[in-house]
């Protein structure tokens, strides 16, 4: 006989499952004490109120298990949650482990004694610049379901629970829920042309920018009314040896391109458009890995940051609308470069470009949206396997002239 009175241990215990402990206590002569919390070393009594609810056919099936992942540089905040057969969600655990190798044996560990064989367990995190890489390679490894999320998807989520405290354990919480309620794809691994190019083209970002800032610092010590000879050499030796490291960047890159055939079709597919060039091409498709998570051309431009942003309420509130740039930043300026292009050389862009500054005045805007339209055309052209046709809209009108 038990000589303890069975306790409920979870967040959420309604009035049904009080009134069963309530009736086994009175059955097993027990004196009630109530609904109370225990610890998880008290386990025995879980499995014991567990098996007791399966015998009688009241406890409710387990239908969907996620763990949401918070992940951060040096640690991951773990939330537990899980779905019933009757669409009820329920979190009911939490935990916080570091962002190591040591730190994810310990997290699978965890995660294997709170969950129930019924349902399989899906991992869900956001792809939070580098820092989930690693854990997702190790999930994926270990044979586990990991589920990648844009970060805009669970920012505009995150809105529709009205959380007032932003914490990493909140945020863990809204990723679990998210991954409850969505039918979320199966994440893939990256192909490793597309991990390498992505490095390669970043690299070659950041020493862009450090010559700049030489060439900057150049130009003023030249202009001074007494140069000094030495520093001009140092910073000329300087901006040549960065200029000979953009070349081996550009030939490893052109290197890699020509090892798959299928990547380097889809770069001379993508380079067609107006603007676009090699880097341009590679830039795409290494940033979105192969456009991997993008369902379509909304979901795109706000992973690059170019989606509207807007707030207007009544006749007092009305902000100018501004793109939201909480997105991918090496994409927007991927894109600046090309767009000012095409304006210059294509009469098909050029004439969207003075529309739509005649409708506003605004030329960064008009740039804005081209940008916009040349990022959305690379898509689709990635995703039909077709190359750009400027006279496709001449060759059209002519054919339905042609039919009329």
């Amino acid at each position: 006989m038990l000589k303890q009175p069975i306790e409920v241990c979870t967040r959420r215990e309604n009035a049904s499952l009080f009134f069963i402990s309530s009736s086994l206590n009175r059955m097993l002569g027990i004196p009630h004490c109530g609904i109370s919390r225990i610890s998880h070393q008290e386990t025995k009594r879980r499995e014991i109120f567990t098996f007791l609810l399966k015998t009688i056919g009241m406890n409710k099936k387990i239908v969907k298990q996620v763990a949401g992942i918070d992940v951060a540089q040096k640690e991951l905040v773990i939330t537990l949650g899980r779905m019933y057969d009757d669409w009820s969600p329920e979190l009911y655990s939490h935990k916080t482990f570091p962002n190591t190798e040591k730190g994810f044996m310990a997290f699978v560990l965890w995660v294997k004694k709170q969950v129930v064989e019924e349902a399989a367990v899906r991992f869900v995190m956001e792809a939070t610049g580098v820092y989930h890489e690693s854990l997702a390679y190790f999930l994926d490894e270990k044979g586990y379901e990991v589920s990648i999320v844009l970060p805009n998807k669970i920012s505009n989520y995150s809105r529709t629970l009205e959380v007032k405290t932003v914490t990493d354990k909140t945020a863990s919480e809204a990723i679990a829920r998210f991954g409850l309620e969505r039918g979320l794809d199966k994440w893939k691994r990256p192909k490793k042309v597309f991990k390498k190019l992505r490095q390669l083209t970043r690299e070659r970002e950041q020493l862009v920018q450090t010559r700049t800032i030489a060439k900057n610092q150049l130009h003023a010590e030249q202009v001074e009314a007494e140069p000094n000879k030495s520093s001009i050499t140092r910073i000329k030796k300087q901006i040549a040896f960065l200029n000979k490291q953009e070349q081996e960047i550009k030939s490893e890159i052109e290197s890699l391109t020509r090892q798959e055939e299928q990547v380097k079709k889809s770069i001379e597919i993508i380079s067609t458009l107006p603007g676009v060039g090699l880097l341009t091409a590679v830039t795409i498709l290494a940033e979105t890995n192969g456009f991997e998570l993008i369902r379509n051309k909304r979901q795109l431009t706000s992973y690059a940051g170019l989606d509207v942003k807007e707030k207007q309420s009544g006749t007092s509130i009305k902000a100018k609308p501004r793109i939201s740039k909480k997105g991918n930043r090496y994409l927007r300026k991927a894109m600046h470069m090309p767009a000012l292009s095409a304006i210059r050389h294509d009469e098909r862009f050029k004439a969207i470009f003075a529309r739509l500054v005649s409708k506003h005045g605004i030329k960064m805007k008009a740039v804005v949206a081209i940008q916009r339209k040349l990022l959305e055309m690379a898509y689709i052209l990635y995703k039909t396997n077709t190359a750009y046709d400027k006279n496709y809209l001449n060759r059209i009108g002519s054919e339905i002239n042609i039919k009329n």
